[in-house]
């Protein structure tokens, strides 16, 4: 029954005016929450009859949503709708000893039309009074001259919009003013239909068809339910604060909205109460995000065997056994020999620390994107945009099928709120040290770039939905420097991201993915922050770097991307750090042509090409990066030259397909002058050490599909301090090196084949290396160089074979095989092999642990060692294993450190002396630093 009471009241409510129905919200708490209950009945019917403004609250960008509160949606329009009457008029203020006996001043209402007292629009404003309203009945309404409105007045067309048009020229010198339900279409002597410098206009429901509005600081504007066609613009220079709320630009051919000049310092009366209407009340939402965690990538150091009175081959290659344990007998004999040199406890130890391998199969821990929230705590800056920036504010607007949307210019400010831009030739311009602040924005179907930013300008670009644009999402250029957080970036048949001609920014936690081309392409001294933001998907690059682009990118996720995760060429010297790039469909990163670069600590694995591709006349630092689990090779560097057209790597991929392609760099077709940006470069000395040949140092490079380390080359390669493991194919394969390629202080170990193998007419030199345990020979050598103080053990073919053309010295390394000879100089091999320390292998060996061929005599075996008599365990020590480490003590072996910060340190104490007479042409290799 009282359900049944409760629907009846709410049947006799509907039919209440807005007042009875205010009045009745008073009576009680029961009767103010049948009041609210009307929300989707009687208050909807309220809001969308206003006989001013009888537009849906979300016309025009998404009339089809329903808003939270139809009840709040009306409040909202009334605030709204009398802003422009809260004047203080010295006429309506009488003076306080009179404020009992004051008289409240009646509003005229002038009716103006054909066959009425008052027929022109002019006439009508020179007798109405001071917050009067002029009411203009059907018709067109058409001015010879400018009026201009000289006291506060409200004009309001009668009838549907559409039945009154002025073909006027409007200009204000009052106060305030209020114009609704008005069509506004050009006088034949000017485009500009309104304009003002001082006062505050209030426009409601009224289009403008091929004219333009034009708006001066310290004048203020607050356009509602508008509309903009055939051309309509507007205008302001100067603004401090104006108001563009849910209004409607279609079929411009410009800017829809141009804002020039820095904000008036001078404020008129209206200031306070827009800037109460443009204030944020939204609480940002965004994906949660999850604690970083990253894989922790190293080997095996081997399983222990239970004790066996024999050694087996596949006992020898599991790892170290075990003796047996001691019984309390008396003689004879005590636990079975242990042959295998320990080399656990080399100065790369900690890379292969048990448990640490992350397997391809699962899915890896990588960081979540911030939320905006997150972001600005982060960023007090970017904060202050928010808090601070104004000028002209457009919110819930929607901008279409036309030239330009928003161009911000010569110190302007503007803030973009709740927008959508579609079809357009650019959606937002900003240039000339302009401030603009774009928040949960829709940039689609734009033809050229959808956010285009240059000559300074700078701002926050925050929570926005940019896609499916012709050109690039995002363009900056010409020392624009914009903050740009938490954006979807997506779709667009060019680039995602483009910094070129000395622009900079700080891109964080964007997720940018889908686009034709480069995620984030960086080019002509392009320089930004690119910083956590999650790329994927995309047809081409991750992000390229090219034509003397720069910029830090730093802990982002790049995955599944059609070709390399990260592009760097011609001249881009970036700096890649603490990066996962994963799961692409080609290479992990890419070193093209001249390429550089500072390429550190990033996690490159389960790529379906090669975790790193470098070409041989790029000059990358490839320091402390994890390079696992990559179907093909974990590094390779190869020789072949780009072509003009954008070169090619092994297996037919396209170098420009890769790098983003020839982007169209032109505004709007314009050809641009780069002169002035190249040559402004006033950033180009890095701090970072400078180098003439590319540096390997410090990675892991593990459980990769073929070889680990593969060398075709024509330029010389230092490669240092380096874990090799585990690899399918061999640890390092040299197959061509023009120069001299260094090897030093890498451990390279538990790979499918062979250790080391480098092929004719290369130049090599490994030295203080450890190579252990490796499927084939430890180090089989057929071209020049030298092989000195190395540890090469447990490998299960010969530790050291020459053989071939080599022309090699052998020098104070230390050796076992497993069954094969120690060292083998075979062929017509040219080998001075002095002052090496040969271990007897596996007791089933029978192969001589030092071996040259009888019809050998270009090789000279002199003052060796071999131990196999006295008993074993036998250990290295003097130095101990090699690699050497110069790891703190303090430092527990199980540090999760990247390899570089000890490999540096490492490095710098790696010297030696060219041995006289070395092939003419030994290098003085004193320092790799």
């Amino acid at each position: 029954v009282e359900t049944k009471l409760l629907e009846v009241w709410r049947v006799v409510l509907a039919y209440l005016p807005l007042p009875e129905l205010g009045r009745c919200s008073l009576v009680c708490r029961a009767w103010r929450e049948l009041i609210l209950s009307l929300d989707n009945t009687r208050w909807r019917q309220l809001c969308l009859g206003l006989p001013e403004c009888p537009r849906h609250p979300n016309w025009p960008s998404r009339p089809h949503l329903e808003p939270s509160s139809w009840r709040e949606a009306l409040r909202q329009h009334a605030i709204a709708s009398r802003t422009w009457s809260r004047h203080a008029h010295p006429e309506l203020q009488p003076s306080a000893c009179l404020h009992l006996f004051r008289r409240r001043k009646e509003r005229r209402v002038w009716q103006v039309g054909s066959g009425l007292e008052l027929e022109t629009l002019r006439g009508a404003l020179g007798v109405a009074g001071s917050y009067d309203r002029v009411v203009l009945h059907p018709g067109v309404y058409e001015e010879q001259a400018e009026l201009v409105l000289k006291v506060p007045v409200e004009v309001v067309g009668l009838g549907r919009l559409g039945d009154v048009a002025l073909l006027v020229s409007l200009e204000q010198q009052c106060p305030t003013a209020r114009l609704s339900n008005l069509v506004f279409m050009p006088a034949w002597f000017s485009t500009v239909v309104y304009k003002t410098s001082s006062g505050h206009v209030q426009l409601d429901n009224c289009n403008f068809e091929g004219a333009q509005l034009q708006i001066r600081g310290p004048g203020t504007c607050h356009a509602r339910f508008c509309s903009f066609s055939q051309g309509s613009s507007t205008h302001f220079l100067g603004v401090a604060l104006s108001l563009l709320d849910s209004c409607d630009f279609s079929g411009s051919d410009s800017a829809s909205v141009t804002v020039e000049g820095a904000p008036a310092t001078e404020r008129n009366w209206a200031c306070k109460h827009l800037a109460a209407l443009a204030r944020i009340t939204t609480s940002w939402t965004s994906p949660g995000s999850g604690s970083p965690a990253g894989d922790t990538l190293g080997g095996h150091s081997g399983a222990t065997q239970p004790p066996e009175a024999t050694i087996t081959l596949e006992d020898w290659s599991k790892g170290e056994t075990e003796s047996r344990r001691r019984g309390g007998g008396g003689g004879g004999e005590e636990g079975v020999l242990n042959y295998r040199l320990a080399h656990s406890h080399h100065g790369l130890s900690h890379l292969l620390r048990p448990n640490q391998d992350v397997s391809p199969d699962f899915p890896s821990l990588t960081p979540e994107v911030r939320t905006l929230t997150e972001e600005l705590q982060r960023d007090p800056g970017a904060q202050a945009l928010i808090e601070t920036v104004q000028g002209c504010v457009l919110r819930r607007c929607l901008f279409r099928d036309g030239k330009g949307g928003v161009h911000v210019c010569n110190h302007g400010n503007a803030r973009l709120e709740g927008n959508v831009f579609r079809a357009l030739t650019y959606a937002v311009r900003c240039i000339q040290n302009a401030t603009i602040v774009m928040l949960r924005n829709e940039v689609c179907e734009c033809r050229a770039s959808g956010v285009f930013l240059r000559l300074s300008s700078q701002g926050l670009i925050a929570d926005n939905n940019i896609h499916s644009n012709g050109e690039a999402g995002l363009d900056i250029r010409k020392g624009a420097d914009p903050i740009i957080l938490c954006n979807r970036i997506h779709s667009g048949l060019r680039s995602g991201i483009v910094v070129l001609g000395n622009g900079r920014g700080s891109i964080r936690s964007n997720q940018i993915y889908n686009n034709k081309e480069a995620g984030v392409y960086i080019l002509f001294n392009g320089n930004p922050v690119v910083s956590g933001n999650h790329i994927f998907q995309g047809q081409a690059a991750g992000i390229a770097v090219n034509e003397n682009g720069r910029g830090v990118i730093v802990e982002n996720v790049i995955r599944e991307n059609q070709w390399g995760g990260a592009d760097i060429r011609r001249g881009g010297d970036p700096v890649l750090r603490n990066n996962y790039i994963c799961h692409g469909y080609s290479d992990g990163v890419v070193v093209g042509e001249r390429g550089r670069g500072l390429i550190e600590g990033n996690h490159i694995y389960s790529n379906k090409g090669c975790g790193v591709w470098l070409m041989s006349s790029s000059l990358p630092q490839l320091l402390g990066n994890y390079i696992t689990h990559n179907r093909m090779y974990g590094l390779a560097v190869f020789c072949r030259k780009d072509p003009d057209g954008g070169g090619t790597r092994e297996g037919g991929q396209e170098g420009g397909g890769r790098g983003g392609g020839q982007e169209n760099f032109h505004e709007e077709g314009e050809l641009l002058a780069w002169e002035g940006d190249l040559d402004s470069e006033d950033e180009r000395l890095s701090a970072r050490r400078s180098i003439s040949t590319a540096l390997v140092e410090g990675n892991c490079i593990s459980r990769n599909g073929a070889v680990g380390l593969y060398v075709k080359s024509s330029e010389p390669l230092n490669v240092v301090a380096n874990l090799v493991n585990g690899n399918r194919g061999a640890g390092v394969a040299v197959l061509q090196s023009g120069q001299l390629t260094r090897l030093v202080a890498n451990c390279v170990h538990g790979n499918g084949r062979g250790g080391v193998t480098v092929e004719r007419e290369c130049r090599v030199e490994l030295r203080g290396n450890g190579v252990y345990d490796n499927g084939g020979h430890g180090v089989s050598f057929r071209g020049d160089g030298q092989v000195v103080e190395n540890d090469v053990v447990g490998n299960r073919g010969y530790g050291i074979r020459l053989t071939d053309s080599a022309d090699v010295k052998v020098l104070r390394n230390r050796v076992q095989p497993v069954q094969g000879c120690g060292i083998a100089v075979l062929g017509p091999a040219k080998a001075v092999v002095h002052d090496n320390l040969v271990f007897q292998g596996h007791p089933g060996n029978v192969k001589p642990p030092l071996h040259r061929d009888p019809g050998n005599i270009g090789g000279a075996l002199r003052n060796n060692s071999v131990t196999c008599s006295s008993a074993p365990p036998w250990v290295l020590e003097n130095p101990p294993p090699r690699p050497l480490s110069d790891r703190p003590s303090s430092l527990p072996p199980s540090s999760s450190c990247h390899p570089s910060h000890f490999a540096i340190s490492m490095t710098t104490r790696i010297t030696a002396t060219v041995e006289s007479g070395c092939h003419n042409n030994g290098s003085i290799f004193c320092t790799i630093l």
